[in-house]
């Protein structure tokens, strides 16, 4: 069930930290020259996604092959001990740019993880205030749902072919089943059907909703911790 937790944590360090940071730093830039509203959120958060998603390539794909290795037959199984194992075998017996396999799918994903996720959630904080929803915990709580569902809806055709992507071994001539993000879907489409796209949605809404709002909820609760020591420690 832990197959890839220490790939996954530190897909998150790279991932999260700066797909977030990107963005708020972005944000708060353009805010001293205009208002900030929702196309400027979608734009800001489509830049943060790609750049988080292009420093974070190596470990989504080191997590991708660490979950997913259990699956093989026992002979085609690549048997990674950890994350340094599995990234020092990636390198050595099949190149560095083994670790961007899957970028392009990956960073189109990232790309409308940023506009659904933080742009949205951005959004939502204002659309909920409006309705009066409190701030503080319960808005973050609404608004970290709504862009985690959105997030999940739209995004998960691209987890799929990005996982298929990263995830295939070549065939006995050398070369991949899955070669663009566009021939993927279509393989999927015309082999599997277009449900197949979503197929595992429950979990992985679960794992987005879930992520996102603990996510957020920690982001909020971290800042107005930062922002209190710093209002004392001004004089």
């Amino acid at each position: 069930m832990y197959k890839g937790l220490s790939a996954g944590i530190v897909r998150q360090i790279f991932y999260a930290t700066s797909r977030l940071g990107i963005f708020e730093v972005l944000r708060d830039a353009l805010a001293k020259y205009r208002k900030i509203d929702f196309r400027s959120r979608v734009i800001l958060g489509a830049i943060a996604g790609a750049c988080s998603a292009v420093i974070s390539c190596p470990a989504e794909v080191t997590l991708v092959r660490m979950s997913n290795d259990n699956a093989l037959p026992v002979a085609e199984r690549r048997g990674y001990k950890n994350v340094l194992n599995a990234a020092f075998r990636m390198a050595t017996e099949e190149g560095i740019l083994t670790f961007w396999r899957g970028c392009t799918p990956f960073v189109q994903r990232v790309i409308l993880v940023g506009i659904c996720q933080i742009a949205t959630y951005d959004q939502f904080k204002e659309m909920y205030k409006l309705l009066k929803v409190p701030d503080g915990f319960p808005n973050v709580f609404c608004s970290s749902m709504s862009s985690g569902l959105l997030l999940s809806l739209i995004t998960m055709p691209l987890e799929t072919v990005k996982n298929r992507m990263a995830f295939q071994k070549k065939d006995l001539y050398g070369k991949l089943r899955y070669t663009s993000t566009l021939q993927t879907l279509r393989y999927i489409i015309s082999e599997e059907s277009i449900r197949a796209l979503w197929k595992g949605f429950l979990p992985y809404y679960s794992r987005c909703g879930g992520h996102t709002v603990v996510m957020f909820v920690a982001v909020e609760k971290m800042r107005v911790v930062y922002l209190e020591r710093k209002n004392k420690s001004t004089p």
